[in-house]
Parts: structure tokens; C-alpha cells; sequence
């Protein structure tokens, strides 16, 4: 059987297990979350053999190159060495310079890196507390606009890392991990073409940094913003979308409840065949966005989608 290293351990474990079920059976402290590849929680680095990876395409090369893997999606073949990500060690520092509810259940979130960051708006970041724990969030601030790096997290349904954050308090610390991300972003070919950002829960703070962004870049086309909640509380960043929509007549935001969805969704209708759709949020409500957008005819290839998976417990 293939052996298996981990710092001081040593395990035998059988052909073409699952790398992550091997490191938490043997009692050793893996976070993960949607077991998926989407999340990046679970990163381990080989430093001596390597693993059977089933998604190499989740991390770009030059992480592979360096031996990093996704250990949930990784299978045990020969002797392999392999250590854990350690946010201490691999991750960059970042301060806690404000922390408050935009909503009753949704925390801002605004952290200074030791270091400056380069990102774009629609990107997601991983974040470490000092405990460990680790979840990626979506970043919700403009570059080189927001001196912060901004997350709205939903605590509403609790998860580990929620509540964690409901006692951050400024001047505390985390950890960053790995940036990524593509499939939100704003294209400045995009900009005489009609716009549609399409968002529930806290999905709309990736699209939010979009919004901001396209406008930055003088968007001529319209831009239609629809954020879906579970009720009208829930609506977080009501007041900045609708100063927003006041400031640029292009701007159309519309808030719904969940109650509202079906009947909002079936009067959909599209002006151009030529828009493009920015969608966020659980992948029940991403689903639904998407087979609407298709029946009113917009072509699968001008939809643009993140999930946000269900909170690890």
C-alpha cells in the first residue's frame, strides 16, 4: 500500500483513496468546505511523489508547479510526502480595519493587507482566521478606488467561519489565501452592450464591485441590477444600488423577495439579443436566473456565473 507523510505521521493507506479523506481519517487538521474544487480550502503541497489529481485545472501552473493540490480531489497512487497549508506560514497578513452589520444577518467586512494586492472586481479571496479556519469569500471593493479589501458575509445560516466573523472586532487579524476567480469581471468591449447583473443574498458583492467597476469605465449600454433576498431586510446594499441608479441614469435596480421571483422572472423580457448576464449567488437561485435568461433568449455563451456553496458546518 502506498505511504503516506504528513509532518511527523507516517500512514499506509490503500490505492486511489482520496487524499483528504486519508488526512482527516488519520485525525489530521484539514479545513474544506464543498469537497468540489471550488473553494480551495483543503490546499496541500507535494514535497516529495505526487497524487492523482482529478481536477488539475482547478489551480493555475504556477501552484502546480510549486506542488500544490487540492487534496479533495486527489487520490493516493505511490509514497507521497505532503504539507498542509499553513496560513501562518503561506498566507499574508492582513488588519481588521472595520467590522458592521449592513443588514441584521450580513457583516462588512474591511481588512488592510500587509502588502498591496492586485486584483480585479468579481474576484473571490481565501480567508484564514488565527484559529484555522478557512472560507473564500467574494471581494465586494473597487481597486484602486477602496483603500480596503471589502467581504460581506452572510451569517444568517451560521457555518463555522460566520461565526467566527460575528467576533471580529478592529484591530484583529487574518490571514489571506489564494486569489481567484474569473467568471465575474467587467470587459470594456462590453460597453455600448446592455448589461444584467442578476444577484441573491450576498451574491451581489462581487457584482456590486462590478457595477462600480463598468461605471468607472463609462458603461454606455443599460445596466439592469436585480437582487433577490429572502425578505425586504435582507436588501443590504438598497440604499448605495439606488444612489447609484439616482447618479446614473442607466442604472435600472430592482429588489426582490423571494415571494416576488416567479412573477418578477416571467415578465423578463430582453431588449437586445447582444446582452450580458453577471450571475451570483446559491446555485438553486444561479439555476433559475440562468434557465429564465435562456427562455427569454439570451445565447448560454453571454452568461457569466459564480455559485456560493453551502456554508462547511
Amino acid at each position: 500500500m502506498p505511504e503516506l507523510r504528513v509532518a511527523e505521521h507516517c500512514l499506509e493507506v490503500a490505492a486511489t483513496t482520496n487524499l483528504l479523506d486519508s488526512l482527516l481519517a488519520a485525525g489530521i487538521r484539514v479545513p474544506y468546505s464543498c469537497r468540489a474544487g471550488s473553494c480551495h480550502a483543503c490546499l496541500v503541497r507535494c514535497v516529495r511523489g505526487d497524487v492523482l489529481d482529478g481536477k488539475p485545472e482547478a489551480l493555475d501552473q504556477a501552484r502546480r508547479e510549486q506542488g500544490w493540490r487540492l487534496a479533495c480531489q486527489c487520490r493516493v497512487i505511490e509514497d507521497v510526502q505532503v504539507e498542509v497549508f499553513d496560513p501562518l506560514r503561506d498566507g499574508m497578513p492582513a488588519l481588521i480595519e472595520a467590522c458592521d452589520w449592513l443588514s441584521p444577518h450580513v457583516l462588512r467586512l474591511r481588512l488592510t493587507p500587509q502588502r498591496p494586492l492586485r486584483y480585479s472586481a468579481g474576484q473571490h479571496l481565501q480567508l484564514w482566521t488565527e484559529d484555522g479556519i478557512a472560507r473564500p469569500y467574494s471581494l465586494a471593493s473597487l481597486p484602486g478606488e477602496d483603500p480596503w479589501l471589502e467581504f460581506h458575509i452572510d451569517c444568517r445560516q451560521g457555518g463555522v467561519f460566520a461565526t467566527a466573523a460575528r467576533a471580529f472586532q478592529p484591530g484583529g487579524s487574518l490571514r489571506l489565501g489564494e486569489l481567484r476567480g474569473a467568471a465575474l469581471h467587467y470587459d470594456p468591449d462590453w460597453q455600448a452592450r446592455p448589461l444584467w447583473l442578476m444577484a441573491a443574498g450576498t451574491g451581489l458583492a462581487p457584482l456590486y464591485g462590478v457595477l462600480r467597476e463598468a461605471l468607472r469605465q463609462d458603461h454606455q449600454g443599460g445596466i439592469r441590477v436585480i437582487h433577490l433576498a429572502h425578505d425586504a431586510s435582507a436588501h443590504y446594499l438598497a440604499e448605495p444600488l439606488q444612489a447609484l441608479a439616482a447618479s446614473h441614469p442607466q442604472v435600472q435596480v430592482e429588489l426582490l423577495c423571494a415571494a416576488e421571483l416567479a412573477a418578477a422572472l416571467a415578465e423578463l423580457r430582453l431588449v437586445s439579443r447582444q446582452a450580458i448576464a453577471l450571475l451570483c449567488g446559491h446555485p438553486d437561485n444561479v439555476e433559475t436566473f440562468a434557465r429564465r435568461l435562456y427562455l427569454a433568449g439570451m445565447p448560454r455563451s453571454q452568461v457569466f456565473a459564480d455559485v456560493f456553496l453551502p456554508h462547511a458546518r
